[in-house]
């Protein structure tokens, strides 16, 4: 929640700050714009408005901004007359915004999805979610260790935020933190995140809203008008027929947006995230009301089979951006989900969307739903310095995005940061600091922070790799070790700070007093939309038995696709992909 703007190490003594609450005192942002001054020389490719590709430029930056973006023939702007210009052999486009993920999912590999669905209340029901997601992420998400502390998290939060890097991301949705004093915050991390940014010129997305509010339209109507920025919400999770649409459970999720006949629950700062069961006739009523949507085509057709009428929602002129979902039935990264949203249009739609247009839903685009667009979202002077690189500067620009692999990714700065990127870029532009092989090839991460969570800090990458690989192979063990009864806690001094400490809050799997999606009524007071409670949580009856007699070893779910030999395979295997994605994916690969 936005409002919820304390911030505390993962663990740790907080005097009294489960009875204050959230404090609104103001803070620094986040990110503080303190970066080198920088020069980067390739094929810019600005996503202005213009689309303006400079074949042969330099983005000048300076404290975390860009200061110029021009051709290289010009002379350098005042007070960079002395940078070195560093050539990146590549082409730089902003770095990717993504709108939906559930990152703390992310360590899981990818569901071999048994049954074609048609919404979101029906496959949480099948055993294989407790068992392969609900069930593991419970355990890594409430283990304690004698101290109370939770031996996984940091490494869980290092080892998905780095996930997000190596596939050229730089803003995400965040890994939402819950405390023993009912405080709930956001990790605060390298990556962008859209809830909590502390600046003023980022202004702070909601992705969930108090379960009170979601199930009022008016007061859900209320709570629009009182955003800044944008609520990103799941909506109409699922697939409508249009010959029977009353029929459709997904689009009840839509309808019951209506307070009455000429009322709306939508506005400019609602966005809808899937949006897969609406019909024509409703994204002309989002446009009217100056809404967006957050499209997923991977994992929509993984699950249903089918995907939003992006189509519809682009005649009707909607704004449209992106979001992988997560990695059980997602893809790895937005690069990733790049690649399967322009073999839809290709295959599907018959090429209706520009190449361009794929990639400003993971640029501009996504900005403009943020409210972001005097900050981000675009390579031009003022704007933040979050780039992405890729290798070569040849053909169309667009196309090689889509096209590039992981191993393509030259460089991902953040910030006016250089975080990651080819050896020999990152030798001149950050300290050493860590490495990491892609596809095989040596690549450096630079992983030090000002604001860095100081749990999270000490973990490099190849350690909270071994340490969430290990967990996963023993994850029935780590269960067994959950539900032995705990030991009382140890009798404090009475003037002895309490302990804070962290678990995930795991929205999907846990009641947590705030819901991702609108769950308005109906058809009547008590008709709810959505699934019940224990279907939205995936939790069964009380004499399911203990996750310690069901759960398996799991491979951890690689960082890209160039270290995951058989993610293409088991792609090839998914049942309700449509071919022309089933089968063509590998060749973007």
């Amino acid at each position: 929640m936005s409002g919820d703007r304390t911030w505390f190490p993962l663990t740790g003594p907080v005097r009294g700050a489960a009875r204050r609450g959230p404090t609104r005192a103001a803070k620094a942002p986040i990110d503080p714009l303190t970066g080198p001054k920088l020069a980067l020389a390739g094929r810019v490719v600005t996503m202005d408005d213009a689309w303006s590709v400079v074949a042969d430029g330099i983005v000048y930056v300076d404290a975390g901004q860009i200061a110029a973006v021009q051709p290289r023939a010009q002379p350098a702007p005042p007070g960079f007359e002395a940078t070195r210009v560093v050539e990146t052999s590549g082409t730089l486009f902003p770095g990717l915004i993504e709108l939906h993920n559930h990152l703390s999912y992310n360590a899981l590999p990818l569901w071999n999805v048994p049954k074609k669905y048609e919404h979101r209340g029906q496959w949480p029901n099948h055993p294989d979610y407790r068992k392969l997601i609900s069930g593991p992420m419970t355990v890594i998400g409430e283990l304690k260790d004698e101290d109370g502390r939770s031996p996984l998290l940091p490494a869980l939060v290092r080892y998905v935020e780095c996930k997000c890097l190596l596939g050229g991301v730089t803003t995400s949705q965040g890994v939402k933190l819950a405390s023993n004093g009912g405080i709930q915050r956001f990790y605060r991390g390298l990556v962008r995140n859209v809830e909590q940014t502390a600046d003023a010129a980022l202004p702070e997305a909601q992705g969930r809203i108090p379960d009170v509010e979601a199930k009022d339209a008016r007061w859900f109507l209320g709570r629009l008008a009182k955003e800044d920025s944008c609520l990103l919400l799941h909506l109409a999770e699922g697939v409508t027929d249009p010959a029977h649409p009353d029929d459709s459970v997904a689009r009840k999720h839509f309808e019951a947006l209506q307070v009455s006949p000429t009322e709306w629950a939508l506005d400019e700062h609602f966005s809808g995230i899937h949006s897969a069961g609406l019909l024509p006739q409703d994204f002309d009523v989002l446009a009217s009301h100056r809404s967006s949507m957050v499209w997923s085509p991977f994992s929509n057709l993984l699950l249903y089979g089918g995907t939003a009428r992006v189509e519809a929602a682009r005649a009707a002129g909607v704004t449209i951006g992106l979001g992988s979902d997560w990695s059980p039935s997602g893809s790895k990264n937005l690069l990733g989900e790049l690649k399967v949203a322009w073999l839809y249009n290709q295959q599907q739609l018959g090429g209706l969307f520009k190449t361009r247009e794929l990639v400003a839903m993971a640029t501009r685009d996504a900005a403009k739903i943020l409210k972001w667009t005097d900050a981000a979202g675009e390579l031009t002077a003022g704007l933040r310095a979050d780039l992405l690189v890729i290798d070569g500067a040849a053909g169309d620009p667009y196309d090689a995005l889509i096209h590039a692999r992981e191993t393509d990714v030259r460089l991902v700065v953040i910030n006016g940061i250089a975080r990651y990127g080819w050896k020999e870029l990152m030798g001149a532009l950050s300290p050493a600091d860590q490495s990491v092989r892609v596809g095989g090839q040596l690549r450096q991460l630079f992983l030090k922070q000002e604001t860095a969570d100081p749990d999270v800090a000490p973990v490099s990458l190849s350690a909270a790799a071994d340490t969430m690989r290990d967990a996963l192979e023993n994850i029935a063990k780590l269960a067994k070790q959950a539900e032995k009864p705990q030991p009382p806690a140890r009798r404090a001094a009475l003037d002895a700070p309490r302990a804070v400490t962290w678990s995930l809050a795991l929205d999907e799997i846990q009641a947590t007093g705030i819901e991702l999606r609108p769950r308005l009524p109906y058809a009547g007071p008590r008709d709810f939309t959505g699934p019940s409670t224990a279907v939205r949580s995936g939790v069964r009856a009380a004499a399911s038995p203990p996750l310690s007699s069901i759960l398996q070893p799991i491979a951890l779910d690689a960082l890209t696709v160039a270290d995951a030999a058989a993610f293409l395979d088991l792609v090839e295997q998914e049942r309700n992909l449509p071919d022309p994605i089933r089968k063509g994916l590998r060749g973007l690969y």
